[in-house]
């Protein structure tokens, strides 16, 4: 984990990791809202190759609104970015922004309680991906 994301390395393909993370992200409550293909942009914009990475912008309208409520202005740090890499050795790597983030960023302690509550279910939807490579 870094100190503004959650993160799990998984032995997945990339296109194996991109499908269960959409689904435990559904799991959790999440539609993506938005999809950046960035190995494709930047291959289409600068003609450069890089690893499989995708960016899904996950939103639970529960929680945005809630957050919203609070400060209106935290539609600058929505929706919660979720990425996906692959790593250049094998696996992938399911990465989401850490909520509290946007506490820290904002300093509207009243988004506390929305922040923790995302952070729980982006958790719980890494943890999902990460379980799900497992053997039974």
């Amino acid at each position: 984990m870094t100190d503004y994301g959650i993160t799990v390395e998984v032995p997945l393909t990339f296109d194996e990791a991109v499908a269960r993370t959409r689904v435990a992200l559904a799991d959790q409550g999440f539609g993506v809202l938005t999809e950046i293909d960035v190995a494709a942009t930047l291959r289409s914009k600068l003609g450069v190759e890089v690893p499989a990475q995708l960016i899904l912008g996950a939103c639970n309208p529960p929680l945005a609104h809630r957050a919203l409520q609070a400060e209106p202005s935290i539609g600058l740090l929505l929706p919660c970015n979720v990425v996906v890499r692959s790593l250049p050795d094998g696996g992938t790597v399911v990465e989401a922004i850490d909520p509290r983030v946007m506490v820290a960023v904002s300093g509207h302690d009243a988004l506390g309680d929305v922040a923790a509550e995302a952070r729980s279910r982006l958790v719980d939807a890494l943890d999902a991906v990460a379980a799900s490579t497992l053997p039974a």
